[in-house]
C-alpha cells in the first residue's frame, strides 16, 4: 500500500510530473470534492448517525441528564407546535 492509497479522494497526490496526469488527478479530486459537498442526503445521514452516537454516549454516561434533555426537547417541540397551531387558528 502506497501513501497515495491512504489519501482521501479529494486530495491530489504529490509527485506527479506529467502535466496530463496532474490535470487528470486535479479534475478527479475536484469532482470528488463536488460529490462530497453536493450529496446532501448522505451528509444528513452521516450527521444524524454522529448525533445519535453522541446522544447514546451521553445517555450511557448520564442517564438522568439524558431524560431531562429529552423532556426539555419534547417540551420545546410541543410549545412550537402549539404556537404554530394557535397562529394558524387565528
Amino acid at each position: 500500500m502506497t501513501d497515495s492509497d491512504n489519501l482521501p479522494r479529494t486530495v491530489v497526490p504529490a509527485g506527479i510530473v506529467d502535466p496530463v496526469a496532474s490535470a487528470r488527478a486535479e479534475l478527479k479530486a475536484a469532482l470528488a470534492a463536488i460529490e462530497v459537498k453536493g450529496n446532501l442526503p448522505r451528509r444528513i445521514e452521516q450527521a444524524s448517525q454522529r448525533g445519535a452516537a453522541k446522544a447514546r454516549r451521553f445517555a450511557d454516561r448520564n442517564p438522568a441528564g439524558a431524560i431531562a434533555a429529552a423532556t426539555g426537547i419534547a417540551a420545546l417541540i410541543g410549545a412550537a407546535v402549539w404556537a404554530i397551531a394557535r397562529a394558524v387558528a387565528r
